[in-house]
């Protein structure tokens, strides 16, 4: 069991509960961060609120939260009643129905979490559900206090492990046919569907990581160390011109072109 679970509790399916322990399976720890800075002195600058009107500073305690209800006014809501709205966690991953498999759209997704057995006794349990989903195809369904706010959940089995999906709330979801509803259904040209397969065919390659790799970070890090040496900042290279290939008079003839450079072995992957 990893240390440090950011939140730990129960699975429960019926009469079947095991502790569980739960990891959010992404992070944003390894982004650079920068200090704001008064460049005069290389002190931090630090924040404050000030009033829009008479641009004074507000102390902490005169600070409020507030709903706009119109172009002027507020709706002040006090700390003790968004307490008072907020829910209390269970602490149980109660699941209530089960759904066939890559029956919720990809669009529901919204921030996936590790789940696995908080110690050896729970292992026997936890391995069943998860067994028990795999083998029937199927995603469990719960309801879970995560940030503060009651979330509906998934649970899909991954390997020796649940991962754990918060799925988005309906009014953050919008409906795709407002956006495709304008598109032509038109049927490709064969010749043009079988060039594109080709295409496609000769791209296609296992899933790497490095494919998301950040270069602008890599190059921030550079220059950190670079400037850190003392050394002087190089000059950022001009990306170049696309070469002339001259007028395309059809997709077909543009296809051909693509395959053939594909062939060429002065191509880079």
């Amino acid at each position: 069991m990893p240390a440090g679970a950011f939140w730990k509790g129960y699975l429960k399916l019926s009469l079947v509960t095991c502790p569980v322990a739960m990891q959010p399976a992404t992070s944003d720890s390894g982004r650079l961060r920068f200090h704001t800075l008064n460049r005069r002195t290389g002190n931090r600058v630090q924040r404050q609120y000030v009033d829009a009107v008479t641009g004074k500073r507000v102390a902490d305690e005169d600070q409020a939260r507030g709903y706009p209800r119109g172009e002027d006014g507020h709706v002040i809501l006090e700390e003790a009643e968004l307490d008072a709205v907020a829910l209390e966690s269970t602490r149980t991953i109660d699941i209530e129905e089960f759904v066939p498999s890559g029956r919720i759209g990809w669009i529901w997704y919204d921030r996936p979490h590790f789940l696995v057995p908080d110690d050896r006794i729970a292992e026997e349990a936890f391995s069943v559900i998860r067994d028990a989903m795999r083998s029937t195809d199927t995603v469990g369904i719960a309801r879970l206090v995560l940030y503060r706010r009651e979330r509906a959940v998934m649970l899909t089995p991954r390997g020796k492990g649940i991962i754990l999906w918060t799925l988005r709330y309906g009014d953050e979801v919008r409906d795709e046919a407002e956006y495709f509803a304008e598109a032509e259904a038109s049927k490709p040209d064969g010749e043009a569907l079988k060039l594109v397969s080709r295409l496609i065919e000769s791209r296609t390659a296992d899933w790497d990581p490095s494919l998301v790799e950040d270069p602008v970070q890599d190059r921030l890090l550079k220059l950190i160390e670079s400037k850190r040496k003392g050394s002087k900042r190089a000059a950022r290279a001009k990306p170049e011109a696309p070469a002339e290939s001259g007028k395309v008079v059809s997709i077909i003839d543009a296809l051909k072109r693509s395959i053939a450079a594909e062939k060429a072995p002065s191509r880079k992957r």
